[in-house]
């Protein structure tokens, strides 16, 4: 008995300094920045900007993994599922980490236990938008033909349960209207299908990836979701100028799973978060429509958890199910 401790015991110290030494090493490999949807989107465009500017302060390199579906779901159900070594983070939204827990029926994982918080990138108001021959001139416009012409306008998302599907849904409350929602799995499809006028005649899209169609003279933009009008588009109204009370902002953050060792998390954040906050980026982000983040782990958990209680409301008022 006494020897088979010894061995337990020998064995246990031998390995501790194993775990240290490897915390003290990383990152020794490419770091896997998991975006739980397609290409071109605004979680995709804000994982290739910071992780440019992280990549030197952490010596690593980011491996981008666009894994869209189930509004975010099933992205991150794989980082959750992910060893907790710091070489799998993602980008966590409004969607994926507070609205889906309420939305679908079934969620292969829980949006606060499985993960640690990181960092808060940037939120940004949606921005309702048209096409440039669009009959909808204003918001006016298109309450009059949700009203008048119940279910049969379309709008587009990029999923079930993300702000633009919601966004939909919360302008239907408010009006009494009712329009038919057609989800994609990112915002670059829901565009193409908007811009090409094949099944979609309007979105309420993230400001960042619609902003540029939007000054190409592609897009209309008949308001923003914000409570006020965005610096980026002074002369779009508000929503809630004609709505009030309507209100939704996006927001963009960084999640790992849960259980990465404290000082692995430390780092990791302490770079993300001068990134966020170097002035190039900070320009970059606020020229998109963003407002930057940089919140600790800590002040991010606690704003996902208030988010978490803020949508359950909503949706349950709405009584929307996805299975």
């Amino acid at each position: 008995m006494q020897r088979r401790i010894f061995l337990i015991a020998t064995m246990a110290a031998a390995g501790a300094p194993a775990s240290v030494h490897a915390q003290d090493k990383w990152p020794s490999k490419p770091i896997t920045y998991v975006v739980p949807f397609g290409p071109g989107g605004t979680t995709d465009l804000l994982a290739r900007l910071v992780t440019t500017k992280a990549a030197s302060g952490l010596g690593a390199t980011f491996v981008i993994e666009n894994k869209p579906g189930a509004g975010g779901s099933m992205g991150s159900d794989f980082t959750a599922k992910a060893p907790p070594d710091g070489y799998t983070i993602q980008g966590g939204t409004i969607s994926s980490h507070a609205i889906n827990v309420s939305l679908y029926s079934k969620l292969p994982y829980d949006p606060v236990k499985s993960f640690q918080p990181i960092t808060m990138i940037g939120s940004m108001p949606n921005v309702l938008v048209v096409r440039a021959d669009s009959p909808y001139k204003n918001v006016q416009d298109l309450i009059a033909a949700a009203k008048d012409k119940p279910g049969i306008v379309n709008y587009a998302s990029s999923g079930n349960g993300t702000s633009q599907h919601l966004s939909g849904v919360f302008f239907e409350q408010m009006t009494g209207g009712k329009m038919v929602h057609v989800p994609y799995k990112s915002s670059a499809e829901s565009l193409n299908a908007l811009l090409s006028g094949q099944g979609a005649e309007l979105i309420f899209e993230n400001l960042a990836p619609a902003l540029p169609h939007i000054k190409a003279g592609k897009l209309r933009a008949l308001g923003v979701t914000s409570e006020k009008r965005s610096p980026s588009l002074p002369d779009v109204p508000a929503i809630a100028e004609t709505l009030p009370g309507f209100a939704i902002v996006s927001w963009q953050a960084i999640f790992a799973p849960a259980g990465v060792p404290k000082p692995i998390v430390d780092k990791l954040a302490g770079e993300m978060i001068k990134a966020v906050n170097d002035p190039e980026i900070n320009a970059k982000l606020i020229a998109q429509g963003i407002d930057p983040g940089g919140m600790t782990p800590a002040e991010l958990a606690a704003f996902q958890k208030a988010e978490i209680d803020k949508w359950a409301r909503v949706i349950k008022t709405a009584n929307i199910k996805v299975d």
